[in-house]
């Protein structure tokens, strides 16, 4: 079996038309069943299903179709790869990352990357929670991931920076006036929570850490993107925690952005499927100008059993 045969089946499935389907890979409807019966005999059984309109996945087919799509998209993954450490023309670099990564620290990032590599596009996929972004990292869908350091990951993992999650206040709560404040001060305080809210012990981080400073945290609003709960806390509908760079250099008359003593902090990495080839240069970049981190950590091992969590220090 050949690649291009895997994509031709990848695509008759999508589009559930072998017409459609051909229109779209720009071969005649003929040539495209032939390499699809030929893939057929290569794999041993039939895939697909003719029926009068459309087509229907055979048990095979539905059983070849991830490993059928997972190839495709990597050889996708390679060229753009290739291309993009080349600087080439044309070249693209898919980028997944949380919401709250790519509105507080990716901007500055992007913004360089054009100037130094004008010909390469950069392609941004956001996602609301962790668990999503591995996923869609693992099934191919971009090239690396900018996010806390996963848990249980097979590629590499580089370290990138350390965010600090803090609290954000309306101005005009008591507490506005204050730098820092401690944790059980809030325990009468409403809460706006966040999808993206790390999980911690099986358990979500603001839950677990309320509880240790002896309360539970009263939810009001439940959101699922930072830049939402921001807003919400400068309404004055509750505190919210998000991490400092969200919100800095955009706090202004409305809200207050307070440190938690002691200070909580979780590792910012990009992690990848494969080596980051093409990647490399995005993630020293995203390194260097990193406000929020530091350009001297070492590249974490591939395969290590890492927690993903958010560290409260003193």
């Amino acid at each position: 079996m050949s690649l291009r045969q895997m994509e031709y089946f990848v695509t008759v499935v999508e589009e559930t038309s072998f017409t459609r389907a051909a229109e779209l890979l720009h071969v005649t409807q003929p040539a495209l069943s032939h390499q699809i019966k030929a893939l057929e005999r290569a794999v041993g059984g039939e895939l697909l299903e003719r029926l009068p309109r459309g087509v229907r996945l055979t048990p095979m087919g539905r059983a070849f179709l991830p490993h059928a799509r997972l190839a495709v998209r990597s050889a996708l993954q390679a060229r753009r790869a290739a291309r993009a450490a080349a600087g080439s023309e044309g070249g693209e670099l898919h980028i997944a990352s949380l919401h709250s990564v790519a509105v507080g620290v990716l901007p500055e990032t992007f913004a360089r990357w054009r100037r130094t590599h004008p010909g390469v596009q950069l392609l941004l996929h956001e996602y609301a929670s962790t668990e999503a972004l591995e996923e869609s990292l693992e099934r191919g869908a971009a090239d690396l991931a900018v996010g806390p350091s996963p848990r249980h990951w097979q590629g590499p993992v580089v370290p990138v920076g350390e965010e600090e999650i803090a609290l954000v206040v309306a101005f005009d709560d008591p507490l506005a006036g204050r730098a820092s404040v401690r944790l059980e001060e809030l325990a009468d305080h409403a809460w706006v929570r966040c999808a993206m809210e790390p999980v911690v012990e099986g358990r979500p981080f603001l839950d677990l850490v309320c509880e240790r400073a002896g309360f539970t945290p009263r939810t009001v609003v439940r959101t699922e993107h930072t830049s939402t709960a921001v807003r919400m806390a400068a309404a004055g509908v509750g505190v919210v925690a998000v991490p400092t760079h969200v919100v800095r250099g955009g706090i202004g008359e409305d809200c207050v952005l307070l440190s938690v003593d002691p200070a909580w902090k979780r590792a910012l990495t990009v992690f990848s499927r494969v080596e980051l080839v093409g990647a490399a240069a995005f993630t020293e970049l995203l390194r260097a100008c990193a406000p929020y981190g530091t350009s001297t950590l070492s590249p974490v091992r591939p395969n290590a059993d890492r927690d993903c969590r958010a560290e409260v220090v003193g």
